[in-house]
Parts: C-alpha cells; sequence; structure tokens
C-alpha cells in the first residue's frame, strides 16, 4: 500500500468518486504482542494464572493494600477488554470509509515503529551512563546500613529507569492502537446518530485512559513489592519501608524521557502535516478542510493519532507515575519523622487513590449511554461529557474521604486524616476549576473565543494579535488558583496534628502532596475526554474525504469542535497537576541532596549570584526549548507547503478530481523530518541539568561550596518550573482560542467558510498548532522531566 500511494498510483480518480482502492497491508504488531497472540489458548492461560499468583505472592508478602491495588487494576485491565470488544463490534461503515482508515492505521503504526525505536536507543544509551555514574557514587547512610551498595544501587536504577520507559511506551502504542482503529467506527455512527458516535468515541477514550492509569498504577506496585520482597524490608539489618521509595525514582525518568520524545516527535509531526494541509489547502485553494483533493490531508489524520494519542497516552502514564513516586517519598519521610508505628498507609496511599480512580472514572464512562435520536436536535456533547465527568467527580470525593480514612489514621494525631481528606478536596475542586477556566477561554460558546473570531473580520493582523493577548491573559486565573491551592494544602497539612520528635509540625509538604492527589484522582476521566479529541477529528476527516452526506459531516463537525475544547481544558488540568508535582519533587530532590551530602539542605538562597544564574538558566531553558520545538513545526511545514504546491501545480487534474494526489510523499516527509527535528530540543532538556550542575559542583569545590551545584540546579528547577507553567498555559490556551475561533466561524458567523473572515481565522489558526500541540504539551512534559531527572542525577552535583 505504502508503495502505491508514495508512486502515486492508486487508479484513476472518477469524478467525486465514493470508493478508494483497497490500501490495506498487513498491520504491524509489536514483537510482544505476536508472541502472546502465537501461543496456544490454554498455555496463555496457564501463563496468565501463573503470572498473576507470582504477583499476588509478592503482594501479599507485602502488604495487603498492595493486594488490593493489584486486583482492582487487573479488574480494571478486564474492563478494557470488553471496552475494546465493544468499540470493535461497531461496523467500519461503507467501503470507501474503511479504505480511508486502513491508510491512517497504517501511516500511524509505521511512524510509531520508527519513532519509538529511535527513543529505545537513546533509552538505552541512557541507561549506561545513569549506571556508569551510579556505580561510582557514594551511598546513603541508610542504603549503607542496609548493606546495598553502590553495584546494587546502580542497577536498580537502571532496572527502574528501563522499566518506566517500556511501560510509558506501551501507554503510547495503547493510545494509538485504539484511535486508528475507533476513527472509522466514530465515522459510521454518526450515520446514525450523534449520541451513538459520542459514546463510541467515549469508550474507545475509556479503553485507553483505563489501560494508561492501570498500567501506571501496577507498574509502581510491582517494583515496590518486588523490591520489598527482594531486599527484606523491615527486617532486622535491612532497609526500612520508609527510605523504599527512593529507590523507585529510575521509574519516573524512564517515563518522562519516553514522553517527552514522544510529544516532541509526534508534536511535530502532526502541526506540521496540518500547517501544510491547511495553509495551501484552504487559503491557497478555498478547499475544504480533509478534502481528499488536498495531498496532506492523510498525514494530517495519521498526526493526529502520533501525536494527539500516542503522545498524550505516555504524557498522562508519566505524570501519574512522577505524582504517585513523589507523594510516596514524601510520606514516608513524613512518616519517619513522625515515628510513626506503621508508616504503610502513607507510603501506599497514591497508589489507593489512583486505583479507585479506575473504579469511578469507569462509572463516569459508563454512565455516557446510547440513545438514538434520529430527527432530533444534536444533544451538545460537551454537555453529555460534563455530566460524566460531574459524576467521577463526586463519586472522588467520596472515595477519597474513605482513602484517608482508612489510611491515614492514626492515633498520635486521630484527627489527621480529616486534615488531609480537606487537601484531596482542595485538589479536586482545583482540577474542577482549571478544566472550567480552560472551557471558558477556548469554547466558542464563551466570549473569548468569539472576541477573537470578530478580531478575525478585520485582518490576519488583528486575528493574531487578538489571540496572543487572549493567551497571555489566559495565565491569570490558573496561576491563582494554583497558588491558593498550594498555601491551603500546605496550611491544612501543617496543622493536622502530626509533629516530629521536636514538637516542630511536619504535615505541610505532604499535604500539597495529597492535594496533587486529588487533582489527578479523575485522570482517567480526564485522559478519556482527551483520546475524545482526535478520534472525534480523525472520523471527522474520514467523514469528509469519503464524502458523506452533509448532514453526517454536521455531526462530526459538533463532535471535532468539543474535541478541541476537551483537549484545551485536559492540557490545562495537566499544566496544573505538573505545577504541583514538580513542587513535590522539587521537595523529594532537596531530601535526597541532604541524604547524600550528610548536610542539611532545606532553603535555596537566590541571593547568591550562582544561584540567581541558576535561575536565569531555567527561565532561558524554557523559552529555548519553546523556540526550537515551534521553528522544527515550522520548518517541516514549509516543505509540506511546497510538496503541496508543487503537486498542485504538476497535477493540474487534482482540483477537478481527475487527479489522484500522492499522499504517501507528505507522509514521507512529515515523518522523517518529525524524527530528525525532535533530538534537539530532546537533548536540550537532557543535557542541560547536567551540565550546569556539574559546572558549578567543579566551581563549588575550588570556592568551598560543597552544596554550590545543587543549590544552583535546585534554583533552575524552581525557575523553570514557574516559567514552564506560564508559558505553556498561554501557548495551550492561545492555540486552541484560535483553533475553535476558526470552528466558530464555519458554523457560519461573519460570511463562514472561504470568507475573508476564515482566512485570517485559518491564518490564527496555523500559527497556534505548534503552540498548542507540540511546544505547550512538552513544556510540562519538560518540567517534570527535569524534577525527576534532578532526582535521579543527584549524585552528579555533589
Amino acid at each position: 500500500m505504502m508503495d502505491d500511494i508514495e508512486n502515486g498510483s492508486m487508479g484513476p480518480y472518477q469524478d467525486r468518486p465514493r470508493t478508494f482502492p483497497d490500501m490495506r497491508t498487513k498491520p504491524y504488531t509489536p514483537l510482544v504482542f505476536r508472541l502472546i497472540m502465537g501461543l496456544n489458548t490454554r498455555v496463555l492461560f496457564i501463563l496468565m494464572l501463573f503470572a498473576f499468583g507470582i504477583i499476588f505472592y509478592v503482594g501479599a508478602k507485602t502488604s495487603p493494600i498492595i493486594v488490593f491495588v493489584f486486583s482492582v487494576c487487573i479488574a480494571s485491565f478486564l474492563l478494557s477488554i470488553y471496552l475494546t470488544k465493544w468499540v470493535l463490534a461497531k461496523d467500519e461503515g461503507p467501503p470507501e470509509m474503511a479504505q480511508i482508515s486502513y491508510a491512517i492505521r497504517d501511516g500511524a503504526e509505521g511512524f510509531f515503529r520508527t519513532q519509538y525505536g529511535t527513543i529505545s536507543k537513546m533509552a538505552l544509551l541512557l541507561a549506561v551512563v545513569i549506571l556508569g555514574i551510579y556505580l561510582f557514587r557514594n551511598t546513603t547512610p541508610q542504603q549503607e546500613s542496609a548493606g546495598i551498595g553502590s553495584t546494587a544501587s546502580a542497577f536498580i536504577t537502571v532496572i527502574a529507569f528501563l522499566l518506566g520507559a517500556l511501560c510509558s511506551g506501551i501507554a503510547g502504542y495503547v493510545g494509538m492502537w485504539v484511535s486508528v482503529r475507533a476513527n472509522v467506527r466514530v465515522s459510521s455512527a454518526a450515520r446514525r446518530s450523534a449520541r451513538e458516535a459520542l459514546q463510541v468515541a467515549v469508550r474507545a477514550g475509556g479503553f485507553s485512559a483505563l489501560i494508561v492509569v492501570g498500567m501506571a498504577v501496577l507498574g509502581v506496585a510491582v517494583l515496590y513489592a518486588t523490591f520489598y520482597v527482594w531486599l527484606g524490608v523491615d527486617s532486622p539489618g535491612s532497609m526500612k519501608v520508609t527510605d523504599l521509595p527512593l529507590l523507585l525514582v529510575g521509574y519516573g525518568f524512564g517515563a518522562s524521557f519516553v514522553a517527552l520524545f514522544a510529544q516532541l516527535g509526534g508534536g511535530i509531526y502532526t502541526k506540521a502535516a496540518d500547517v501544510g494541509a491547511d495553509l495551501v489547502g484552504k487559503v491557497e485553494q478555498g478547499i475544504p478542510e480533509d478534502d481528499p483533493r488536498n495531498p496532506a490531508v492523510i498525514a494530517d489524520l495519521v498526526g493526529d493519532n502520533v501525536g494527539d494519542c500516542a503522545a498524550r497516552g505516555a504524557d498522562l502514564f508519566e505524570s501519574i507515575a512522577a505524582e504517585i513516586i513523589s507523594a510516596m517519598i514524601l510520606g514516608g519521610t513524613m512518616a519517619q519523622q513522625c515515628k510513626i508505628e506503621d508508616p504503610s498507609g502513607f507510603i501506599l496511599f497514591p497508589l489507593v487513590v489512583h486505583s479507585f480512580d479506575l473504579v469511578i472514572s469507569s462509572v463516569g464512562i459508563f454512565s455516557i449511554r446510547s440513545t438514538r435520536e434520529v430527527g432530533k436536535p444534536v444533544e451538545d456533547p460537551m454537555k453529555v461529557l460534563e455530566k460524566g465527568y460531574s459524576v467521577t467527580i463526586v463519586l472522588a470525593v467520596l472515595t477519597f474521604g474513605a482513602s484517608t480514612r482508612w489510611l491515614l489514621y492514626t492515633e498520635q494525631a486521630p484527627s489527621a486524616w480529616l486534615n488531609f481528606a480537606l487537601c484531596g478536596l482542595v485538589g479536586i475542586i482545583t482540577s474542577y476549576i482549571f478544566v472550567w477556566i480552560s472551557k471558558y477561554y477556548t469554547d466558542y460558546k464563551h466570549q473569548p473565543v468569539r472576541t477573537l473570531a470578530l478580531a478575525s473580520s478585520t485582518g490576519h493582523g488583528t486575528n493574531i494579535i487578538a489571540g496572543v493577548s487572549l493567551g497571555l491573559e489566559s495565565t491569570a486565573l490558573p496561576v491563582l488558583v494554583i497558588s491558593v491551592a498550594i498555601i491551603s494544602a500546605f496550611w491544612l497539612g501543617q496543622t493536622s496534628g502530626l509533629v516530629d520528635e521536636a514538637g516542630k509540625p511536619t504535615g505541610g509538604l505532604f499535604g500539597t502532596a495529597v492535594a496533587t492527589m486529588g487533582m489527578l484522582s479523575t485522570a482517567a476521566y480526564v485522559l478519556t475526554m482527551d483520546m475524545f479529541g482526535p478520534i472525534a477529528d480523525n472520523a471527522g476527516g474520514i467523514v469528509e474525504m469519503s464524502q458523506q452526506p452533509e448532514s453526517v459531516r454536521e455531526i462530526t463537525d459538533v463532535l471535532d469542535a468539543v474535541g478541541n475544547t476537551t483537549k484545551a481544558t485536559t492540557k490545562g488540568f495537566a499544566i496544573g497537576s505538573a505545577a504541583l508535582a514538580s513542587f513535590l519533587l522539587f521537595s523529594a530532590y532537596m531530601d535526597e541532596v541532604a541524604a547524600f551530602a550528610h548536610l542539611p539542605f532545606k532553603e535555596v538562597d537566590i541571593a547568591i549570584p550562582e544561584v540567581f544564574v541558576g535561575g536565569l538558566l531555567g527561565s532561558m531553558l524554557i523559552f529555548l526549548f519553546s523556540a526550537w520545538a515551534c521553528s522544527a513545526v515550522g520548518r517541516t511545514a514549509q516543505e509540506v507547503v511546497n510538496e503541496v504546491r508543487r503537486q498542485f501545480i504538476e497535477r493540474p487534474g487534482i482540483m477537478d478530481y481527475k487527479e489522484k494526489p500522492d499522499y504517501g510523499r507528505c507522509v514521507a516527509i512529515v515523518a522523517s523530518a518529525s524524527l530528525r527535528e525532535m533530538i534537539k530540543p530532546g537533548a536540550l532538556a537532557i543535557i542541560s541539568p547536567i551540565a550546569v550542575g556539574f559546572v558549578f559542583r567543579i566551581l563549588g569545590h575550588y570556592t568551598g561550596h560543597p552544596l554550590l551545584g545543587a543549590k544552583v540546579v535546585a534554583a533552575m528547577l524552581m525557575f523553570a518550573t514557574v516559567s514552564g507553567i506560564l508559558m505553556a498555559l498561554f501557548l495551550n490556551t492561545a492555540g486552541g482560542a484560535w483553533d475553535n475561533a476558526k470552528k466558530y466561524i464555519e458554523t457560519g458567523a461573519y460570511g463562514g467558510k472561504g470568507s475573508d473572515c476564515h482566512k485570517a481565522a485559518v491564518t490564527g489558526d496555523t500559527v497556534g498548532d505548534p503552540f498548542k500541540d507540540t511546544a505547550g504539551p512538552s513544556i510540562h512534559v519538560l518540567i517534570k522531566m527535569l524534577a525527576t531527572i534532578t532526582l535521579v542525577m543527584a549524585p552528579v552535583f555533589l
């Protein structure tokens, strides 16, 4: 099939054809899945029972809480299998729809295979570097007393890193796998009713969400239980359970590493194809979006899957893994300081919260049911999704309160669990407000986007000015909400009644950790809404390319517009959670530095020149990274624009449906360019903190400041987090607003499609594309990866 596409030899292109030549090839399946599917059913069943038996045996040897977590995760996997069968049982529609879907599937799986092959090689190289660093570093006093030397510590960290990278890659593949199969089924369902199409898209996203969240929780739980049993934790002369979470930081770094490159590569791919297709197709040629005459349309539709589905799956996996590990570290530290008799509840609390997340999000997903309403007005899909989210939020409040009473009750402070439950409530309310703020600034039902659409009526320049100002303004409310959330949660934790041996309150940081858990306690449902967006976008493209009736396109257009809003709201949600998680990881980094250096490390003084310079470098890193990410999209888009223009000039019959566009040429251009372009910004993110810490460590050695390297890196991390949050909010909101301003005009406002106002809105949309789908999402992954890499590489700075 790809050879046919490359050569443009897919047969005669009749007047507005309703069928496409067979483009199906042998589907790609990763080696692991091919081996599993090749096994005899009975053998596979026995192996699964054996694996589950080992998992539950290790869990039982660790804690009953771990057994509970394992049980919920496995139940969620079984539920996701049901969702898969339900979605795949839906028909693929007429042949012309199926053939387009096959082309999208082949392009997405081919790019995924190449991209993750590159990422895996870089991960192995970095694993060797980590191994070398840990083999020659000092160990902490806790590790020395437990008999864990440098060699054991090195291999533990590398194993955790590689496992995190592997699980993050699987999470990305799952996100892409379901989207390329659900898109055509949503298109087909739209021919019958809008509600059925909505339900198919939501359940397809739900499958991916349950797998991603379940894998993140199960991966950390398995690693924790394995180390607990292997190292004989809490037995005489061995490691204490409160120190065990520090061994898991490699897992978070591995997940962050893969998520960053997946987001960069996928974001460059999807937005370069989108920009190229829009600028030439819509603006220059005046043809509709996803028109089959546009040579870049297949590349654009492939990009929705590799950029928005695969990358977002890896992204949320990393977010949950980092938050769980940082909260476990802080819970263990606080329990040790307070001399709590059984600290396991405080350490394993994050795993239980996210286990309940799987349960309540499943209820929210199944609350969206199909009722055929042929001939009636299309129900607003956003309201349907909000109802499901409301159900999930209510259940989250109830389960979170129950979890705190179960695990965080202690005789030393009988009312502490209530304070922490309120911390969780702060996080849940914060997530809801974040979703509402993002919706307000990006949904065309609200004034900001309509004002932006009005600005398009006076030209391209005023559209850009209005979009930039909207994005800048949109940073204010989220920052205020985050500030209030952090201070409130910290105060509730401090007043919980938990004190150390000196009588000093110690629950503040753990309170912020609990608030972060509360914010992410509905993560599976939020990811479902996020995955809904690209699936609906793809469905609309398939409907347009296969030239279905206008009534079908109207349904998919509504779903697509809602999908743009849900993607924007979930990005706002992700930024908020990244801010809180980075704060936790920063605190964990300071604790780890103190443990390695055998010196107190409680504060960072930015009045010290070198430390202030570190902060400047952190802020600079965010802006330079953003610039390189956007310029990568721009350079690749230029290649696409030139190629599409060339085809329209050399094949004039394309516009009259007499010649077939060479779709494969654009696919090849964006695939090769995105893999090439993702290396530079990704390398900048990894090398910068290590290089800065190492250089200032040497400077500190000669000036008599042993912690200078660690302090400079701490300032770099602090300033990068603050700058990154603001930059990501600006980029994501401005890009989403530009996109939906264009959608609003396409509904008929201000002249509708093809008008000068529409062309100005398309320009704004193309400017916003790299903002909202490449640089913006990559930045919030970047700030979490900076936090995890400093945790793993702390020995380099000392």
